[in-house]
């Protein structure tokens, strides 16, 4: 059983009351440890079908199963829980609570999960260290740098003990150096710790990682190779 499955879904939106197909019928399973990357220009529907696998919003049709768990039928409060004890999720744009230090924001997560105090911070601790952040972990957003929050992030996704790790952009606002190190660490959480990360992205770095690339245009799958095969034709 594949950990995420996507089944024929397709999702219109209606700007200005004219329909707009950012999916057409996708058909796409993820296994388990997984480093998938999901690609394609702007407009082409991968930020879409991210959203989608993360249940931030709604296919028109079709059916999203997770673990084996069809979630396209959930209602609100039932997705917001399914979220919480099963996905992570590091975004472009950080989101981190500003009055929050480090340390607080990775907690959070736990704290809506309802674990005790003493085990909140004892694993954002840990997982502050983890991510080489354990001389930050008291320090707010506005004193850390671009890639200290995006670490951030990392160890907050983490915290939940996710299934899986969707990266909606993750290095977009990040220089090249710092894009490495957070791409080297989440190299690392897969390799290491079993992790399946999918990314949506249009940057080379990240795609130069994945193990696996789905390309999408104009709503549908294009193209889906394995790294080892993209290398060859590279060659």
């Amino acid at each position: 059983m594949a950990l995420i499955e996507v089944k024929n879904v397709s999702k219109i939106y209606n700007t200005n009351s004219v329909p707009v197909n950012a999916l057409r019928n996708i058909d796409l399973k993820i296994e388990k440890e997984e480093f998938t990357a999901i690609v394609g220009p702007s407009g082409s529907g991968k930020t879409t079908l991210l959203n989608m696998i993360g249940g931030l919003d709604n296919p028109t049709s079709g059916v999203i199963m997770i673990g084996g768990t069809d979630i396209s039928t959930f209602k609100t409060d039932a997705m917001i829980n399914f979220r919480l004890q099963n996905i992570g999720f590091v975004f472009q744009a950080y989101n981190l609570i500003p009055v929050f230090t480090a340390k607080e924001n990775v907690e959070f997560i736990m704290l809506l999960q309802g674990e005790s105090k003493e085990k909140r911070e004892a694993e954002a601790v840990n997982l502050l260290k983890a991510v080489d952040l354990g001389d930050k972990i008291d320090k707010k957003p506005t004193e850390l740098s671009g890639g200290e929050q995006q670490r951030v992030a990392v160890a907050r996704a983490l915290a939940s003990k996710p299934s899986f790790v969707l990266a909606d952009e993750p290095t977009a606002n990040l220089d090249s150096v710092t894009a490495n190190n957070l791409l080297d660490l989440m190299e690392k959480l897969n390799e290491v710790n079993k992790m399946t990360f999918v990314f949506s992205t249009h940057d080379s770095r990240v795609i130069e990682r994945a193990h696996r690339v789905v390309t999408l245009r104009d709503g549908q799958i294009d193209s889906d190779k394995k790294q080892n095969e993209l290398a060859v034709k590279k060659q």
